[in-house]
């Protein structure tokens, strides 16, 4: 899939835009030495580095940053750029792109160039001991907390909570939101929207949403603390286009992730267990085109805030 408001963005002209100087030159050449799953990758990257790398970048397993989630920060002051040499740059890069369905992968290049000049300008965690026991690889930055973990967080799909965003061609985007790669989400929820009766709309839309504050903007809540509409109180077609949305919100993602994510999704009830909101008060336009929105259970929830530009907030989890 290519971005159409973007253009064609290859994976060459990735490494082309990350790259920087004779560092820049020597991640292009290397990128075809690192093939392999990004879990075998992330044991690679680990072996590779230094004492002097391990003392930044290597943290035990159940250290508290491993769980965090946010916006725009930095896990470690790592920049992949500057701190990594040529080929574990390109391990990194490789590990990314890994964790993204192929046919996205375009626009994750896409926003990390536009949002951050670049994967250079991010910065990377090691919890734990790849191939020796629990690890998680952890990428962030500005709209971006990713993970790696090759399962070793139980009952978590992704390996936690995450973080995915985009700011297109302004901070204050527009009611289009022109460009952005993950609008195409916030249109597929607006649909369900248009599919409601009056009455479902009452229940659905409500005034402010859930407050962003780092890792808490995900705790989940009880069956009686859900806002919106009940999926179990809509129609069976209504039902089946929250199914189809669901879908399409988890197509950046790599096809084991979203196999994890929807298995316990399933367990937890499926899409009738979930509610869904949309809140009118940060409506860019006043076009009634709603661009917050979230599903949410006692295992999940998925906040779409797309004021003033994309923010996006995962949490799945197998039990409350």
């Amino acid at each position: 899939m290519n971005c159409l408001d973007c253009g064609d963005i290859s994976r060459r002209d990735f490494l082309r835009s990350t790259a920087t100087g004779v560092a820049g030159a020597s991640v292009a050449a290397a990128a075809a030495k690192f093939t392999g799953s990004s879990e075998t990758l992330v044991t690679t990257l680990h072996k590779s580095l230094t004492e002097e790398q391990r003392k930044v970048v290597a943290l035990p397993f159940d250290h508290a940053l491993r769980s965090k989630v946010d916006a725009n920060w930095h896990i470690t002051p790592a920049r992949v750029g500057k701190f990594f040499t040529p080929d574990q740059q390109s391990m990194i890069e490789q590990i990314v792109l890994g964790l993204h369905n192929p046919d996205f992968v375009d626009k994750v290049v896409y926003h990390l160039n536009e949002d951050a000049g670049g994967l250079q300008n991010y910065s990377v965690a090691l919890f734990g001991g790849p191939g020796a026991g629990k690890f998680e690889f952890v990428l962030t930055g500005r709209h971006c907390t990713v993970r790696c973990d090759g399962d070793s967080v139980e009952g978590a799909a992704f390996g936690g909570p995450i973080f995915y965003g985009h700011a297109s061609k302004s901070f204050n985007e527009g009611p289009e939101h022109d460009g952005n790669v993950f609008w195409y989400q916030g249109k597929r929820a607006n649909e369900v929207f248009q599919s409601l009766n009056g009455k479902q709309r009452e229940a659905a839309l409500l005034g402010d949403p859930r407050q962003e504050k780092a890792t808490t903007t995900v705790a989940l809540k009880n069956r009686g603390e859900l806002a919106g509409l009940p999926v179990a109180e809509m129609t069976r077609d209504q039902r089946e286009l929250v199914q189809k949305v669901l879908a399409d919100l988890l197509l950046p993602f790599r096809k084991k992730d979203t196999d994890e994510a929807m298995r316990y999704i399933k367990a937890n009830g499926g899409v009738s267990s979930l509610s869904m909101s949309f809140y009118k008060n940060l409506d860019i336009g006043n076009d009634g085109v709603w661009d917050v929105w979230q599903l949410e259970s006692p295992t999940m929830v998925w906040y779409f805030r797309g004021h003033p530009h994309v923010h996006t907030w995962v949490n799945i989890r197998a039990v409350a």
